[in-house]
Order: structure tokens, then sequence, then C-alpha cells
């Protein structure tokens, strides 16, 4: 299966489809404002369904992988929509505790993308919980046809109470720092949406949170940065205008505040770059944000 490249697209048309998969506009309005960037046999259609996650493209450790124990599991969530549902999975040979890591996905649930970071992170010897936002609706709505799964939890995610959601992945992560196979270390990592939950763990947790990896995630409000005492490593997008705008005042709090954090900017990569189930994603990019995620984690959870 050839994989498209961001590169084969006019930025004006990612740019659209950034707006669209962050609910700025529809389908429709994507397809009339793309067509005007429509070359030979690519319709703006044809761009569309191109740039929609193609799961089984960016898939590197199946749920029936020997090295991981994955299973479906259920946390208290008084404060929030009242249980929290999700993904635990931990290495299947672990001997004693292992550092805990939540995994926090992007505006759309817990789709097939995020449950195989999750795997990744019990390969790479962590106990990972990546909990779906989307359980109080049903959540990822695996049982609708492959081509509208995503669109379809775009629509549920905007249903969702914002503040009962913030109160969902507190408890998670209190919950997955607290397992029984946990050390009581505890990072976090997300991408968009997740991205920007990290740095909001970051603030409400205080140092209950030791590490925390935003992926091109919003930015706390500066006042509350004073709150932070997790490690932090911070991931951005060369392209990524929108988020990008808010990380000169993220800096400056952190400096202020004398945060331990580490910022890269992946120069010409985009929004999503990690995600290597879309044309947006950056092989050199991802490989590079990854292996400094998994070094960061291990030397902060794993320290004595």
């Amino acid at each position: 299966m050839q994989r498209m490249k961001a590169s084969d697209f006019p930025q004006e048309v990612l740019n659209l489809f950034d707006r669209y998969v962050h609910g700025g506009i529809d389908r429709r309005e994507f397809i009339d404002r793309a067509s005007k960037y429509a070359v030979g046999g690519m319709t703006a259609a044809a761009m569309f369904e191109a740039l929609r996650p193609n799961f089984l493209l960016g898939e590197q450790i199946k749920a029936t992988d020997s090295r991981i124990k994955g299973e479906e599991a259920t946390c208290p969530s008084p404060q929030g929509n009242g249980t929290v549902k999700g993904y635990l999975v931990r290495p299947a040979n672990a001997t004693g505790k292992l550092p805990a890591i939540l995994v926090v996905h992007e505006n759309r649930g817990l789709n097939p993308h995020i449950r195989d970071i999750t795997r990744r992170l019990a390969v790479a010897n962590f106990v990972a919980f990546a909990p779906d936002a989307l359980a109080p609706l049903g959540g990822y709505p695996v049982n609708e046809p492959a081509d509208k799964q995503e669109e379809v939890a775009t629509q549920m995610f905007g249903k969702l109470d914002n503040a009962k959601r913030t109160e969902d992945f507190v408890a998670a992560a209190n919950w997955i720092k607290g397992h029984a196979q946990s050390t009581g270390r505890l990072g976090s990592v997300g991408f968009c949406f997740g991205g920007g939950v990290v740095n909001t763990l970051a603030v409400r947790l205080g140092d209950a949170l030791t590490a925390g990896v935003p992926f091109y995630g919003a930015q706390p409000p500066a006042a509350d940065v004073a709150k932070i005492k997790a490690h932090m490593l911070i991931h951005y997008a060369g392209m990524d205008d929108r988020i990008d705008a808010g990380w000169p005042a993220y800096e400056a709090a952190l400096k202020a505040n004398k945060v331990d954090y580490q910022a890269f900017i992946y120069q010409g990569a985009q929004h999503g770059f990690n995600n290597d189930t879309t044309p947006r994603f950056d092989e050199a990019s991802a490989k590079l944000a990854w292996q400094r995620t998994t070094d960061w984690f291990n030397k902060f959870l794993r320290a004595s």
C-alpha cells in the first residue's frame, strides 16, 4: 500500500484538513475550499480520503503480540462521569512493578492508533493506560463502517462535558499511578488534544506527575504554570501555526517558574507528525521525537 506524504499536498489543503479535524469546518466545506487546489486526477474528495487515517498502515505492534498483555480496564471517576474505561497494557514477562504512563488520545477517542501507541510503551517496559474519553457515550465507535469511524468519533467528542472529561483524565492518571503493578512514578504522553491534556495534568497533579510529554498540545494559562512540578518534554511541529502561536508565552512562564523542561520544534513537520496512519506523518521527526520520549521517561521514571 503506497503511503502518501504531506509533501504530496498543497500546504493550503493541509491547513484546511487541520481545520476539519479540529471542528472548524465540515467535510463539505473542506471539499468546497480544497477544490481550487485539485490537480490531475486528485479531486478534492480524493484528497480528503487520502488525508484520513489508515490504521493498518501505522500498526507497529499487534494486540496479539506475545511480548505484551493487554486488557480493557475500568476505574472510578466520582468527580467526572462516574467511571473511566480504557486500555491497559503491560509487558507479558514483567517481574515486579514498573513505572506507569497515562496515554492521552487526540480529539477522536481511543482509536486503533492510540491503542498501538499504548502497546509500544508496554514493549518499552512500562505499564500503560489509555483512557477513552468517549466511554460515557459508548466508546470509540468501532461498530461504524471503517470509513466513518473517525468522523462519528469527532462528532461524539463535541458532545462531551469538558469539565467532567478533564476529571476523568485526572482520575485515570491517579488510578494508574496507584495500580498494584505500578512503582508509583507516573508519566503522561498525549497528542494534539491529548498534548493539551498532558499540560493540564501537569498543572492539576503537581508533583504527583513525574514526567509529561505533550505532542503539539495546547498550552496551559501562564498563571497556572507555577503549579507544574513534572519534568516536561515538549514537542511541536514547525508547520503548526495554530498551536505554535501559544508557545512563546508558555516558554516564558516555564522559565519564570524554573520548571525543568526541554522543547523541540521539528522544522517542516505538520501538526500530527507522529501519527503514522496519515500522510501528515513525518518519519524522521516522529522517530526522533519518540526516541526522545522514551529516553525522557526512562531517565525520570526509573530514577532511584
